[in-house]
């Protein structure tokens, strides 16, 4: 009996423990967001002009996204895939307003980059950055896409 009752204990503490961190896992990222490496990332199939997605983003707690890793890449791809079933280009948060100097619209600091070959070639005046499945490249503010939110 001594036995059942310490098992039984076991049991209910571990399942307050699973709910409460499942609980804290929901307070992290609002509904519909993802969760990564302490982030959360939300995709927007909604086409938007870059300018227009950063304020999107800001309107709701966050910035464009800013990429820091390899595998961090490969999560925002992956979480744009499972979504759309397709390879869409996307927007996120590198611009290069100061013109050769790419900057995260999060203020966060440059230090990944995985270009496309020949890119960054500031053709036709391009000083946003996209988000496509073999690396990144820029575009002009002007184009509209998609876009991957990140708070």
């Amino acid at each position: 009996m001594k036995m059942l009752t310490v098992l039984l204990l076991v049991c209910a503490a571990t399942a307050l423990t699973d709910a409460a961190e499942a609980d804290v896992m929901a307070e992290d990222c609002p509904s519909g967001w993802t969760q990564y490496s302490g982030r959360c990332f939300l995709y927007v199939p909604t086409a938007m002009r870059w300018g227009e997605a950063e304020r999107n983003c800001q309107s709701q707690g966050g910035n464009l996204a800013s990429v820091h890793s390899y595998n961090e890449y490969h999560f925002i791809q992956g979480m744009i895939t499972s979504q759309t079933r397709e390879y869409p280009e996307t927007w996120i948060g590198g611009s290069d307003a100061l013109e050769r100097t790419w900057l995260w619209s999060d203020g966060s600091y440059f230090i990944f980059s995985n270009w496309c070959r020949g890119q960054p070639d500031n053709l036709f005046n391009q000083d946003c950055l996209l988000m496509n499945f073999t690396g990144k490249s820029s575009k002009t503010f002007g184009l509209t896409l998609q876009v991957v939110l990140m708070k």
